[in-house]
């Protein structure tokens, strides 16, 4: 039974075991502590620290008392047409569900929904990256995920894929996803994930736990464009092995509230991690990054590089971990996090953390946060350029040094698109 600790979502948490139930893809025993996890914690609000400018409790309170719509039929195929990437393997995922047959996939990929996931892999990785005694939305989505997909790789090809995450409902839905990506020892793999701008309101707790095997390389970029009336939590931790390289690129351009839980483990030594970010708030909006890098082994590198531009009257948060255990000797480890106020009500809230238990390292993080450079301002005006597009130009200049990492020309483009969209408002 539900306690008394959670009586402000009770009726949420009541509906939401209802409709999805208990999956049948998740070990039983993780189901048993996510839940015991739910009654001792509940769900994170403005008093739990790591939340605290994320009032999650709220939101549901507020916004999703009931689960009252319905999912609703698309056309997947005309919809592809019109939005798939050029020069990439498509595949859209409706409402959490996979719903495109990967047909033109290469040989060493595959894709199916969670629940067909071959058991071995289910038993060797599921829920061992995102334990659900480690956060209250973690065990929201142990406890009750119903659907997602696997991703395996176990040959190395050029062409990204593109998953297309769109929403196709009437509203006011809630859906736990739970996803895992395997790359296999050697394998190198390209992959998108492209979040659809929708006009109904619904909140997506998605959770991805990634594995990259020995001297696997991994490019992971994630695309938020969700839409005003968008809620998505959106959790990735990622189980590194010797030799591998993980890049995650995370792009946010709209959503009511957006929050994002990044966490690498470097498990294996000679690995690097690299973690980038780019940020456009507006309106009310809010933007929530918080990352964690644990260096658990010796020779190791990480990189981080967060920008934001903030704007009406948003609120953007970072929060940065790093964390170098006692036996990751010689790890060089980077984190910054940069940020341009374009509103007088606009507000962002940073905090870098930095955590050494290794005595030969090289390590360092910084923040700074201000408004657009008055004297560029005043060079690019003086040269012709009216106010509003010297301000765009800086501004491009800003955001790009984090879009211009990107490797695949297309999904660059594609990046750069949205991004000058974002600036239109």
């Amino acid at each position: 039974m539900i306690t008394d600790k959670l009586t402000a979502t009770h009726n949420f948490l009541e509906e939401l075991a209802k409709q999805a139930g208990k999956a049948a893809f998740m070990p039983t025993n993780e189901i048993g502590l996510a839940l015991q996890y739910l009654e001792d914690k509940g769900i994170p609000n403005n008093k739990h620290e790591d939340y605290k400018y994320c009032n999650i409790e709220a939101i549901l309170r507020k916004e999703f008392k009931t689960i009252a719509g319905k999912e609703i039929d698309l056309n997947i195929q005309d919809w592809m047409q019109k939005n798939k990437c050029a020069d990439a393997y498509n595949i859209c995922v409706v409402n959490g569900k996979l719903s495109s047959d990967p047909k033109d996939f290469p040989e060493g990929v595959s894709i199916v929904s969670i629940n067909n996931a071959p058991t071995e892999h289910l038993h060797n990785h599921l829920a061992k990256y995102a334990p659900s005694n480690s956060d209250a939305l973690i065990a929201l989505n142990t406890a009750y995920a119903d659907r997602g997909i696997f991703l395996h790789v176990t040959k190395s090809f050029k062409k990204p894929i593109v998953i297309h995450h769109i929403n196709s409902s009437e509203g006011n839905l809630f859906f736990n996803v739970r996803n895992l990506l395997v790359i296999e020892k050697n394998a190198e793999a390209e992959i998108t994930e492209f979040y659809h701008s929708s006009t109904q309101k619904y909140f997506t707790n998605n959770l991805t736990e990634v594995f990259v095997g020995e001297n696997a390389h991994v490019n992971h970029t994630v695309i938020q464009n969700a839409g005003v009336a968008s809620y998505l939590v959106n959790a990735t931790k990622t189980h590194q092995h010797k030799q591998s390289i993980y890049t995650n690129s995370c792009f946010t351009f709209s959503g009511a509230l957006v929050r994002n839980n990044l966490n690498t483990a470097i498990a294996a030594e000679f690995s690097e991690t690299h973690l980038f970010g780019l940020f456009v708030t507006k309106g009310n909006q809010l933007v929530d990054n918080h990352t964690l890098v644990d260096h658990l082994k010796p020779n190791c590198q990480s990189n981080e590089l967060y920008k934001g531009i903030v704007g009406g009257k948003s609120t953007a948060v970072f929060n940065g971990q790093i964390f170098v255990e006692k036996d990751a000797q010689k790890t060089n480890a980077y984190q910054s996090s940069k940020n341009i106020l374009i509103s007088d009500d606009a507000t962002v809230n940073a905090k870098p953390e930095l955590e050494i238990y290794a005595n030969d390292v090289k390590c360092s993080h910084g923040t700074s946060t201000g408004k657009v450079d008055e004297n560029a301002l005043f060079y690019l005006k003086a040269r012709g350029i009216g106010e509003e597009s010297a301000r765009k130009l800086l501004l491009q200049a800003f955001a790009h040094e984090v879009i211009d990492q990107l490797k695949n020309e297309t999904i660059k483009e594609r990046v750069s698109e949205l991004f000058q969209e974002s600036l239109q408002d």
